[in-house]
């Protein structure tokens, strides 16, 4: 990711797609009144800037009808304006915020994620999900529950947030000694988490040189061990206490997200 918030490849360029028009040839005249949140804020946007970047709009703006019955305003009474704003400054930018320096700033691009889907901006959509990537690598960390269960609360299978977040997951609860009481609890409750996890592992293509082999009576395996080397059962989850986790099952609740990961 640049400094600008481009990300490495469409730098480098995609010989699979066309290369973007500049930013002059799409700042055409005509305006699109565009109206956001409860309080229908005003945004006039240029039509074929906003067209070019969003088939949903273009549907919309270019459907076919008689040019002279096309609408040209348009209501998302369902997203904030903060969230807009930060789609607006990448239309006319081609650039995000600032990386997120904590973990607070991952809900508001979480947020524009899910506007660029519905809008079916691609390229804004995968930008995102390299700036929420990049973060958790780069502070060593992976996305909690609470993150995992907003994705999968407003996205459908076969997502790039989705499986983005997924295999951060994986990646974590196999290089950890338990499971977390928490993700316990949220894997129980929700099968297809359970499945895109196995699923995700699977797409390692690891040797099976690499995986242990419990059906080889020649090798002597211990019982799990737990934190402090304390044996634990097959089945045993950590019932953690930090305050972390316990926030974060607080949010879940207060915030009505449940196990299956759907409102």
């Amino acid at each position: 990711m640049s400094s600008n918030g481009t990300t490495q490849s469409s730098q480098n360029g995609d010989s699979s797609k066309p290369p973007q028009k500049p930013l002059h040839e799409l700042l055409t005249p005509t305006l699109v009144d565009i109206y956001v949140g409860e309080e229908n804020t005003h945004y006039p946007l240029h039509e074929k800037l906003l067209c070019y970047h969003s088939p949903f709009f273009a549907r919309i703006f270019y459907g076919k009808t008689s040019s002279s019955s096309r609408t040209k305003e348009f209501g998302l009474p369902d997203y904030d304006d903060r969230t807009f704003c930060l789609l607006i400054g990448w239309l006319y930018s081609r650039s995000l915020p600032p990386a997120p320096a904590s973990e607070p700033e991952i809900g508001p691009l979480l947020d524009l994620y899910l506007l660029a889907q519905k809008l079916e901006v691609e390229g804004l959509c995968a930008e995102v999900v390299d700036v929420v990537r990049e973060f958790y690598h780069r502070e060593g960390t992976y996305p909690g529950l609470r993150r995992v269960q907003y994705v999968y609360a407003n996205t459908e299978a076969d997502n790039l947030m989705r499986e983005m977040m997924v295999g951060s997951v994986a990646r974590g609860l196999v290089l950890g000694r338990q499971i977390p009481s928490h993700w316990a609890k949220a894997l129980k409750g929700n099968g297809q988490l359970g499945v895109d996890i196995i699923r995700s592992i699977q797409e390692w293509g690891l040797d099976g040189e690499v995986v242990p082999d419990v059906r080889d009576v020649s090798v002597d395996r211990e019982r799990g061990r737990g934190w402090e080397g304390k044996a634990v059962g097959f089945s045993a989850v950590v019932e953690e206490g930090g305050s972390e986790i316990k926030k974060e099952e607080s949010d879940l609740e207060s915030t009505g997200i449940n196990g299956n990961g759907i409102h």
